[in-house]
């Protein structure tokens, strides 16, 4: 399995989640998997974790070249299969990969390139990979994601084929579930990378004007990235540290526990495969109220488990003063996730794979069948 970042990089999000977590169930129904990342501050180049291998070398960026090198002379060993999260920029298996594949595309990055990388020039060169290049490598690849909007955006946007694409949507692990007593006070949550494309710096003005009516609010962003330190600034320029808490990245219990005190949980993100803290937190019978973005449309069942928004604001105020309502939405969201299973979400990726495989004997000429009749 090819991936950018690994599952313990300071900046893993939903996509290394859903790498680790098929790789884990293979490993455990005893496949022998490999996960091949870039570099990981503090962690070693080669480990175990959770009965697969794990190899971590290379920068950010010279990890998309070297993997491919790597692969193409065969220095990680034979291989019966190969996975490639594309994840922003390829790694282009098809132009050097011999087995059989398939590449996981949680969604379009579009305009996440002109968001995340500076200068302009080089957001223009991921734009030209992404829309230009790629596609005519990729069209023959059997592509899986993570839902039917993010397919609709694949197929319309990079001019991939509907039929060449599975839609395998994300588990949510058995441990979130309903629990506990939900915070007394107004509690909204927000977790992810603390990156712009998350658009967190708009969901503190919303916090920060719906504060002024609902007094008691309080409110929290879980996760990490280069944009803290913008966001403590903008926190702190408002006065709102007592009530707005920004604590990094959660251990899984404190996560847990989080979700099942909030009354809801919000997004602003402007691009997402899925949003699994939708989910997780709906297991554990909190509602959301997100952005009307691919993903979102197909996490959320709209006015059932949660809202698809196009004013965040207007509909968590609303929200924050309707008990009735949250209960009734949280009964939909537990509902909703509970429909989904890692383990279903490593078997269909398997099958896609094993399909793949299958296709490419059919294809193969029976050389021992020409030999017997010579």
């Amino acid at each position: 399995m090819l991936a950018w970042r690994d599952l313990l990089d300071p900046e893993a999000g939903g996509s290394e989640v859903h790498a680790a977590k098929v790789a884990q169930a293979w490993a455990e129904a005893g496949l022998d998997v490999t996960m091949r990342t870039s570099s990981a501050a503090g962690h070693p180049a080669y480990s175990q974790r959770d009965g697969y291998r794990v190899i971590r070398k290379s920068g950010r960026y010279a990890v998309f070249p070297r993997a491919a090198v790597s692969g193409l002379i065969g220095r990680t060993g034979p291989r019966d299969g190969l996975v490639e999260v594309w994840n922003g920029m390829p790694f282009f298996s098809p132009l050097w990969a011999r087995s059989p594949r398939v590449v996981i595309l949680h969604h379009v990055h579009a305009e996440m390139w002109r968001m995340v990388i500076k200068p302009a020039a080089l957001a223009k060169v991921g734009e030209l990979i992404e829309f230009r290049l790629a596609p005519p490598v990729y069209r023959r690849s059997r592509l899986i994601t993570l839902s039917d909007s993010s397919r609709d955006e694949i197929v319309e946007m990079l001019g991939m084929q509907c039929s060449r694409i599975d839609v395998v949507p994300p588990g949510v692990d058995e441990r979130f579930s309903p629990g506990g007593v939900r915070s007394e006070r107004p509690l909204v949550v927000a977790v992810g990378r603390l990156v712009p494309v998350k658009r967190f710096d708009r969901l503190v003005d919303v916090l920060l004007g719906l504060k002024a009516e609902h007094p008691d609010l309080e409110a929290v962003i879980v996760g990490e990235g280069y944009e803290r330190a913008a966001l403590e600034g903008q926190i702190e320029a408002a006065g709102a540290q007592g009530w707005l808490r920004l604590p990094g990245r959660l251990s899984d219990d404190d996560l847990l526990a989080l979700y099942r005190r909030a009354w809801l949980l919000t997004s602003t993100s402007a691009r997402e495969g899925w949003g699994m803290t939708i989910t997780e937190a709906g297991a554990c019978g909190t509602p959301a109220v997100v952005t009307d973005i691919a993903g979102h449309r197909d996490a959320i069942d709209h006015e059932v488990s949660g809202v698809l928004s196009h004013q965040v604001a207007k509909d968590l105020d609303v929200l924050l003063r309707d008990v009735d309502r949250r209960r009734t939405l949280g009964f939909g969201a537990q509902q909703r996730a509970g429909a989904l299973r890692w383990e279903m979400t490593a078997r269909r990726t398997l099958e896609a794979l094993a399909g793949e495989a299958l296709a490419r004997r059919r294809k193969r000429p029976d050389t021992r069948e020409r030999k017997t009749v010579a």
